[in-house]
């Protein structure tokens, strides 16, 4: 298990959030700038499957006390309407920043394995590509889980959406691979961060330490929405840059903390 580097744990400590609006373009490297103003939903659309760009059926995706919300009360069941908050912008190289929790019960209607599950598309292709009907964007998902009182349940898990990632070298196919992170059981807060580089390691860290670590994220050549992406000429085979979007899969969940740092590439 590696160790988050020495001179990266020092800038993070010095460094305290900016006070860039989310209006302004992250543009500054070693600094951090809040992507969630803590006010509302500026610089973020939503993307629910089945409705068109733009129409956050149900209050899905709001603001209440400083806390960006994934909420379901206006929903009677979920019926498989998954849903993605996308940022405004495109990223590459970057540190992300994200304290999550989960809170309440699960909505009647949702999947047994969306239970305590959110996370944070990566390298997602444009929210104005995806289709009415897609679930899931394109994308590398840096993957939410809480316990559920018992047992082992990682968190900042892979999970791989029309892609594939390399890891010691090898193709890897299948479609979650867990980290090597401790159980978060209960409504605790929880901070990941998230070291993104293009095309090259990328790592996810949690209290220091570093809990899963890939390369080479490319498309899945046999997935439907990645050969379309290709076939449109929106991407290439391997995978440098993209959205970030946060998932509703059903389990209510708050983040109070999206920030981002841009990294020299």
């Amino acid at each position: 298990m590696k160790i988050f580097s020495a001179a990266l744990v020092t800038i993070l400590l010095l460094l305290t959030s900016s006070s860039y609006s989310v209006a302004e373009p992250p543009q500054a490297q070693g600094e951090w700038v809040p992507l969630f103003n803590g006010k509302n939903l500026d610089g973020w659309i939503p993307k629910i499957t089945g409705y068109d760009l733009g129409d956050n059926f149900g209050d899905t995706f709001r603001v209440e006390d400083g806390i960006l919300k994934v909420c379901y009360d206006q929903y009677d069941r979920f019926d498989d309407r998954f849903g993605h908050l996308f940022h405004e912008r495109t990223f590459s190289h970057y540190l992300l920043r994200v304290e999550y929790r989960f809170v309440g019960e699960q909505l009647a209607g949702g999947p047994g394995w969306a239970f305590r599950n959110s996370g944070i598309m990566l390298h997602g292709q444009p929210a104005e590509t995806m289709r009415k009907d897609q679930d899931f964007p394109v994308s590398i998902e840096a993957q939410l889980l809480g316990g559920g009182g018992q047992g082992e349940r990682s968190t900042a898990n892979v999970c791989t959406p029309g892609t594939h990632i390399v890891m010691d070298g090898e193709l890897v196919t299948r479609h979650c691979i867990n980290s090597s992170s401790k159980t978060y059981h209960g409504d605790q807060w929880v901070t990941v961060l998230l070291e993104i580089r293009g095309n090259d390691t990328s790592r996810f860290i949690i209290d220091g330490e570093t809990v899963f670590e890939y390369e080479k994220p490319q498309l899945d050549l046999n997935d439907a929405d990645a050969k379309r992406l290709l076939a449109d000429g929106d991407q290439e085979l391997m995978i440098k840059q993209g959205s970030i979007s946060l998932q509703s899969e059903s389990h209510p969940v708050e983040f109070r903390k999206v920030e981002i740092m841009i990294l020299d590439e």
